[in-house]
């Protein structure tokens, strides 16, 4: 094990929740902090535990010290506001061996009026139906990379539609993204993003539906890279026709867009597109809530002649209405299956509904950077990129989207203040149908995450968080990693301690 200087993670959070229905005039929630932090390793990787799904804020390498700091400010909590405004800003800084990063993860300002909300910037954000706390990693957009700079209008939350009252709510957001231009082969692409949800149920029902769709569109840029039976000397459509084809996935329909388009366009469709097709019910029994959901990914085509219907992403998540009062508690359970090995087939056949397979998630050809940004994959992070594995396998944006998966998330209590996690996934891996692995690769990864109240002189009360993960297996390094951390709640004029626990709720779609 590597001797590293440890650690200690100082965290200052300003903030209050008041309840609904209190004066316009309360402070606005919302908190700062303050964070130097580390990570101790095994071997020359951080564990995979330790850095999925972390809004690509650790890096890939083995021990690291990280500084962070940020300024949140959330909407006053009154729902009589017609209007009121938030921002985020979040800094990162990491230092590890021969290396150091500076990221900015969030910097946004966003307002509200009533329930429509703009925001732009950087803005931490899931899509998908799932438990947000334990899950995987939701298929499109699961945390795993640093968010794009975004311009996005939307409802907050779910709005109840006027007919019927309360028994059909809509969750819709439309939004457009850029993409980094460092490192990239094709570069200056830009970024379409929509989803559209419904539930059905008033939140009195014992039984809630839920469905709905994202959709992301990569399109526009130039690329070198190129030939030109996929672009036009390196540029690919980008004019505000090929945006229009993009934002509705219609066929090209030899209408004159900007001179760009090729044969592969004709073929296919304006820019590369995917997202799932979400389907679920939340239900309530006993002292529990129940989250049943599934996820189908789509990447082509082919998921409306059902070719590639037997994978997704399907879980059930329960949930304890009220946390235990026993010493030891399990309060919150997860288990999913993710598949994607099927992928309708190695055979892709255009005039054959029936073989449109080899789908290639997260691959494209045009977008030869595949479904990244700054070398971590935006959608879950068991799709992997060439970085993050054994580096005697092979090369590509995407090189592992054959996966079967069992995962299990449980949480609870310790006492009345000790909050335990633990993570636990094993994978099956076969490459891609273009480049296979010699033989199935499988890998185990597990995590426990353990917080607790500290009281020390000088710094007063403080939240201690320890991490431990460990990978075993024969697809990523094996490595085994400790991270701890302490947070410090400060309090100001107008504004109270708050507290920096994880949030307990299971999120739709955010």
């Amino acid at each position: 094990m590597r001797t590293f200087i440890s650690i200690f993670f100082l965290s200052i959070f300003l903030g209050q929740s008041p309840g609904f229905g209190q004066s316009d005039t309360l402070a606005k929630p919302g908190k700062a902090y303050i964070e130097v932090g580390g990570v101790l390793t095994t071997g020359t990787a951080v564990p995979f535990w330790l850095r999925a799904n972390q809004y690509g804020t650790v890096p890939l390498t083995g021990s690291l010290a990280t500084y962070r700091m940020g300024l949140l400010a959330d909407y006053k909590p009154s729902n009589k506001l017609r209007f009121d405004w938030g921002y985020g800003l979040e800094l990162v800084g990491n230092i590890g061996q021969g290396s150091q990063q500076l990221l900015l993860p969030q910097a946004y300002l966003k307002g509200r009026w009533h329930q429509l909300e703009l925001y732009a910037g950087r803005r931490k954000a899931i899509v998908g139906l799932v438990d947000t706390l334990l899950t995987s990693g939701s298929y499109s957009l699961s945390g795993n990379a640093i968010p794009l700079s975004t311009i996005q209008l939307g409802t907050h939350g779910f709005v109840a539609a006027p007919f019927p009252k309360h028994i059909l709510s809509i969750y819709a957001t439309y939004g457009h993204a850029w993409f980094e231009t460092v490192n990239r082969k094709v570069e200056h692409t830009l970024l379409h993003q929509a989803t559209l949800y419904a539930r059905i149920g008033k939140p009195s029902w014992p039984v809630r539906f839920i469905g709905g769709i994202n959709h992301q569109v990569i399109w526009g840029g130039y690329s070198p890279y190129l030939g030109n039976s996929l672009s036009n000397n390196g540029h690919l459509p980008s004019s505000f026709k090929a945006y229009l084809y993009a934002v509705t996935a219609l066929p090209y329909s030899n209408a004159s867009i900007d001179g760009n388009v090729t044969s592969f366009d004709e073929t296919n469709r304006i820019g590369n597109h995917l997202g799932s097709l979400d389907i679920g019910a939340e239900f309530s029994l006993g002292n529990c809530t129940f989250l049943l959901y599934r996820q189908n990914p789509y990447d082509t085509g082919a998921i409306w002649y059902l070719t590639t219907i037997a994978d997704g992403l399907n879980g059930l998540s329960i949930r304890r209405q009220k946390r235990g009062s026993s010493l030891f508690s399990i309060d919150r359970g997860l288990i999913e299956f993710l598949y994607t090995a099927n992928q309708g087939g190695g055979q892709f056949i255009i005039d054959d509904p029936a073989q449109r397979g080899k789908v290639n998630y997260f691959n494209n050809s045009q977008y030869v950077d595949g479904w990244t940004t700054r070398a971590h994959t935006i959608g879950t992070p068991f799709l992997t990129p060439e970085g993050d594995v054994r580096p005697h396998l092979p090369y590509g944006p995407i090189i592992n989207n054959r996966v079967t998966l069992w995962h299990i998330g449980l949480s609870g209590r310790f006492g009345s203040t000790v909050n335990w996690l633990l993570k636990f996934s094993e994978s099956r891996n076969k490459g891609t149908y273009d480049t296979p692995f010699a033989t199935p690769l499988d890998q185990f990864s597990a995590l426990l995450q353990i917080t607790a109240p500290l009281q020390l002189p000088l710094l007063g009360e403080l939240l201690l968080t320890s991490r431990v993960a460990t990978d075993q297996g024969a697809f990523l390094p094996r490595s085994t990693g400790l991270y701890i951390s302490l947070q410090k709640g400060l309090q100001s004029t107008g504004l109270s301690l708050s507290s920096a626990h994880p949030k307990d709720t299971i999120k739709k779609y955010r």
